[in-house]
């Protein structure tokens, strides 16, 4: 199979049917093995209804349907490992992401060799209220993955199958998808600029607070991407450097008050804990000595962790693969 476009969606039953023909109409005028893999990410409305009857009149539309909201990395985690096209394609259900854009992005995948091209809406429908976060968002993103894209959390991407198989998407983890790929050796990433269109149905799902989050996640991102393998160099790093410190601190007082003592000549002399230095050089060695149980600790959870992590995965169409196996 050619292709294999991953929606992943919540609460968007006016625009599935749309999203479907466009879709379809597109890949067979291009004659494309196509599938398409609709993941309801525990929508209230009828959406799932909508699913199933397009997937009970064509068997190129799989779909699977979580009990509740996982959010849209869980819901992009689980359309990848479903996917069986030599290239994945991405796309929002709001119809803001045109399929249009289909053919171009499989060619760029496949004979310009790209690992992962991602969409750029260059021309944007949204208000500066989303668009200003927006580009310094992007702009942090880029200095701290040093991967040139103008636009990392655009839904319409492209992926080569292998690529999709190997990145671990959760959590809120989908904006950075570009920069998991570089970590995990794909490092060949494109971009195309495409139309971004007005909603033309419902509302965005995503509230203001991903604009506190998405900069928390690209931080633990950027922390576990280079220490995830060796908590230690960064934790017993810092630790041992803080202890020594406070120690070479709680030193020169110790020497201090004995060379006070011995020419002091009978004089009262200070105590050590009269001076507020020896609770700041004891704070330093109590806080590295932390540092460096923490590393300790965390070295423990990383040779030992093997946990993977599961969704909710209720209802499923056209896959003959049993639910475990997603």
């Amino acid at each position: 199979m050619e292709i294999s476009v991953v929606i992943p969606l919540f609460n968007e039953e006016e625009s599935l049917k749309e999203l479907y023909e466009w879709i379809a109409r597109v890949c067979d005028n291009h004659g494309f093995s196509f599938e398409i893999v609709f993941v309801d990410d525990g929508s209230t409305d009828k959406s799932w209804q909508v699913i199933s009857d397009i997937a009970e009149e064509d068997s190129r539309v799989k779909a699977i349907h979580f009990r509740r909201n996982h959010g849209k990395s869980a819901g992009l985690n689980v359309g990848f490992k479903a996917a069986s096209g030599d290239v994945v394609i991405t796309m929002d259900a709001d119809l803001q992401d045109s399929p249009d854009e289909i053919p171009e992005l499989y060619r760029m995948v496949t004979e310009d060799n790209y690992d992962l091209v991602s969409g750029w809406k260059k021309k944007r429908h949204d208000p500066l209220s989303k668009t200003i976060p927006t580009k310094f968002y992007n702009w942090a993103t880029r200095r701290m993955s040093k991967i040139k894209l103008h636009d990392f959390n655009c839904g319409l991407k492209a992926y080569k199958n292998e690529v999709v198989k190997n990145v671990d998407v959760h959590g809120e983890m989908h904006r950075y998808i570009p920069f998991l790929a570089k970590n995990a050796g794909f490092v060949k990433i494109g971009e195309k600029v495409v139309v971004h269109r007005a909603r033309k149905y419902g509302y965005t799902k995503f509230g203001l607070n991903r604009f506190i989050n998405g900069p928390l996640d690209l931080l633990t991102l950027a922390f576990v991407s280079k220490f995830s393998k060796r908590p230690m160099h960064f934790f017993g790093l810092y630790g041992t450097l803080m202890f020594f410190i406070g120690f070479l601190a709680a030193l020169y007082l110790g020497i201090d008050k004995l060379i006070a003592l011995n020419l002091g000549m009978g004089k009262e002399v200070r105590l050590v804990t009269d001076n507020p230095w020896f609770y700041i050089s004891l704070t330093t060695m109590v806080l590295g000595t932390q540092l460096f149980l923490a590393g300790f600790l965390a070295e423990i959870i990383v040779r030992n962790s093997n946990k993977k992590v599961e969704y909710t995965v209720d209802q499923r169409l056209n896959f003959n693969e049993t639910i475990s196996e997603i």
